[in-house]
């Protein structure tokens, strides 16, 4: 059966992808923000069924050994998945309990307009250096700040931008971060030489972020008064008993991550301790959350696991506050999860049938200088995060395809593993159907494409990158003698 398989050729490569790009302007611009409720799954899985064909009925591909490639996709999203669902689950406790409540009570009381963008950016990039996780920093103060921005006035999607934008810094610097010890192990470096030559790019780049957020925060018209935010913090008050010791569960979770617990058991601590603190301070919201009568155990016992799996709203006489204090516990991650699914089958069969491979080499085939080189590894590591909708594969795959080209043009691999955090890592949150992209979305409960061009970093990190290849500033090369070992 191996022998009689056929070569893909670009042309095989491009339908199906040019078919999932064009169908997916069109339903976003049919659907808008409501394409990620299902209708681009269908748009994945139509692309996927394309892919399929010319791979069985071109190539030779047998149906199961495609099916293979799917699982295999799939399974490699399972962490992500997980982890999913246990951030919506924190996201529930840590409403019910007051903490996320607290963190925006407080937040009003010392950041104003001003200095809101700026501040919520390098909080994040803070928070996630420490963390080494970008989606443990967005689900937590990232949801947090989300709240405070909009009581200030500003709209949703800068204020995502900000938060994302500070947190896929600290993701990508961090040598704690997955994504920060996969590059240079790919590439063939070590860490810490892969973080101090990374800091070449990334240190104007942040730099750059925070002068924009700046700038836009002194310009910014907020449609938030002192009045308003004045009423929200009294509203937050009045429901909650606002209180410092709250601040001990997001602490534990912070401590077990730094301390390189991973983050399934972590999350999963935070979302249960979200549930005792609820018991022990919100007793009130408890007993509303449960909308029943019976003993505080019986009513405590539903309350948590209401606001672990499903949707819960906290109401108040404040119409903003409202809308700030619902969530949607692990079911309201199901559209994003389903999202993922779907991308992983498209990706697991243009993996599988070669036709991903056949594309990258064609980029390859077009090298020549050391910009182009370092220009067209940015561009395929944004190719793989919008094929194969995955940020680890975005980086795995280009790391294996290009290493060899780096080694033999006398680039040490720094160069590499700077180039594929630079591009890969930072651009999956631009993706709405990649898993970065579609868990920030539903996280933070905005549209990708709304948050998209706010994300200052990540969209000037590759620009960056390529800019300082084409340059020439800050390339390693080999000594004469390293050549030869």
């Amino acid at each position: 059966m191996k022998g009689q398989l056929k070569a893909p050729r670009i042309i095989d490569a491009l339908i199906p992808l040019l078919f999932l790009i064009v169908l997916l302007i069109i339903n976003i611009q049919i659907f808008g923000n409501d394409s990620l409720s299902g209708s681009n799954q269908m748009v994945l899985i139509f692309s996927a069924v394309v892919a399929a064909s010319i791979a069985v009925f071109r190539l030779g591909f047998s149906w199961d050994t495609l099916q293979e490639g799917i699982v295999k996709s799939i399974s490699s999203a399972m962490g992500a998945i997980l982890i999913l669902f246990l951030i919506g689950a924190l996201a529930g406790t840590w409403l019910m309990s007051g903490i996320v409540p607290a963190m925006i009570y407080y937040g009003l009381e010392v950041l104003s307009p001003e200095i809101f963008l700026f501040a919520a950016c390098f909080i994040s990039s803070v928070v996630s250096v420490a963390t080494g996780s970008s989606w443990t920093t967005v689900a937590t103060v990232g949801v947090a700040l989300l709240g405070i921005g909009k009581a200030l006035g500003f709209e949703e999607g800068i204020i995502a931008g900000a938060i994302i934008s500070g947190a896929y810094f600290g993701d990508k610097m961090s040598p704690l971060s997955d994504t920060t010890n996969l590059a240079p192990a790919m590439a063939g470096t070590d860490l810490f030489t892969h973080i101090k030559y990374m800091a070449k790019t990334t240190t104007p780049t942040m730099i750059i972020t925070l002068l924009l957020f700046i700038i836009i925060g002194l310009n910014y018209e907020t449609a938030g008064s002192v009045e308003d935010v004045k009423a929200i913090s009294e509203a937050i008050s009045a429901k909650f008993n606002i209180t410092g010791w709250l601040f001990i569960v997001p602490l534990v979770v912070l401590v077990m991550i730094v301390k390189r617990v991973p983050a399934i058991p972590a999350l999963l601590t935070g979302a249960l301790l979200g549930g005792v603190f609820a018991l022990i301070f919100q007793p009130e919201i408890v007993k509303m959350v449960a909308n029943d009568t019976g003993s505080f155990a019986y009513l405590g016992f539903k309350a948590v696991m209401m606001s672990l799996y499903g949707k819960i709203a906290i109401v108040t006489e404040n119409d903003i506050v409202n809308e700030l204090l619902v969530t949607g516990g692990m079911a309201g991650m199901l559209d994003t999860i389903w999202l993922i699914i779907c991308a992983m089958v498209f990706g697991g069969i243009m993996e599988e049938s070669g036709m991903l491979k056949v594309l990258a080499e064609a980029i390859i085939a077009k090298v020549h200088s050391v910009g182009s080189l370092i220009a067209s590894t940015a561009a395929t590591c944004v190719f793989f995060n919008i094929t194969t909708s995955d940020q680890y594969l975005a980086i795995l795959v280009p790391g294996r395809m290009y290493a060899d080209v780096y080694r033999k043009r006398g680039l040490k691999p720094e160069n590499l593993s700077r180039t594929l955090e630079d591009s890969a890592t930072v651009t999956s949150v631009l993706v709405p159907w990649n898993t970065c992209g579609a868990t920030q979305a539903s996280v933070l409960g905005v549209a990708t494409l709304t948050y998209a061009p706010y994300c200052f970093f990540n969209i000037i990190s590759p620009i960056m990158t390529i800019l300082y290849g084409y340059l020439e500033i800050g390339i390693h090369y080999y000594e004469p003698e390293e050549e030869l070992v």
